[in-house]
């Protein structure tokens, strides 16, 4: 029932992105996407709406705030899971959205189905799971599981990796989520099989003892994350995970600056969360 009350400034901020994400592409968009904050980020490819580590609960210890609430995810056909942690699986989030987009597959690593029909109460015929080297083909998009080591794979007996990026190819766009991961043998030479990756989400936050003997576990640093995209001449690459958390912060343009130095011809996006980026 609508309410009797004009809407805050913060509700008309969601209502204005949210109707921004759902609407279609515009005249000359390949496609559009939305950073989030941390590694969460919206992608529109024609008729599909996906969602990367859907994120949206109202941590204290958020330094980046919450630009929608789990109800708002509305519309979506995909939710894509990388892992575990609390920043990147969030039952509350998930449990919201199942609701608020009654449509929408939830795709997660093996590891990560139980958490996801206990915890979040996805039916389970709403789930797809995936391990690295796995395909799914829905709804006109191809979605391509690839292992991402965080720290260390942890590859689990029976379930597989805990760990995983993804490659989303659906209307011509391919684009590339890695999830939480350091540089690996094998990775580059796995992107290499598509023959042009259009966008790449890539965490730049890094690593050192210090966070590992308090439980952080580690990230490209910002020159892994520009060398891995440039040498695959990625069309767009986007740096996130620096923004999030006190003591687990990056300064972005380092990265600029060493792909700008390394990669002159790779193009990359830093830009405020929240705001659409049109794919031409």
């Amino acid at each position: 029932m609508p309410s009797n009350y004009p809407m805050t400034e913060i509700e008309q901020e969601h209502q204005k992105l949210q109707q921004d994400f759902t609407r279609k592409p515009l005249p000359g968009e390949r496609g559009a996407f939305w950073w989030l904050g941390q590694h969460t980020f919206i992608l529109r490819a024609a008729n599909l709406l996906f969602i990367f580590d859907p994120w949206l609960a109202p941590w204290e210890t958020r330094r980046t705030k919450a630009l929608l609430t789990p109800s708002e995810l509305t519309s979506f056909d995909f939710a894509l899971i990388s892992h575990g942690h609390g920043d990147h699986l969030c039952p509350l989030t998930l449990t919201e959205m199942k609701n608020a987009s009654p449509n929408a597959l939830f795709i997660c690593p093996a590891t990560e189905k139980q958490r996801l029909l206990k915890e979040a109460d996805i039916p389970e015929e709403r789930i797809r799971t995936l391990n690295a080297g796995q395909t799914l083909e829905e709804r006109g998009a191809r979605i391509t599981a690839l292992k991402s080591k965080h720290e260390f794979f942890d590859e689990q007996p029976g379930l597989g990796f805990p760990y995983l990026g993804y490659v989303v190819e659906a209307d011509g766009l391919t684009v590339y989520h890695s999830g939480d991961s350091i540089m690996y043998e094998g990775l580059l030479t796995s992107l290499q099989q598509w023959d042009r990756i259009d966008v790449m989400f890539l965490p730049i936050n890094g690593r050192d003892a210090e966070r590992y003997r308090t439980g952080v576990m580690g990230n490209f640093t910002y020159q892994e994350a520009a060398e891995l995209a440039g040498e695959l001449n990625t069309g767009l690459v986007v740096p996130s995970h620096y923004d999030m958390f006190e003591g687990n912060l990056e300064d972005p343009t380092k990265f600029a600056d060493f792909l700008k130095e390394k990669y002159p011809s790779t193009a990359y996006y830093i830009g405020p969360a929240g705001k659409r980026i049109s794919l031409k």
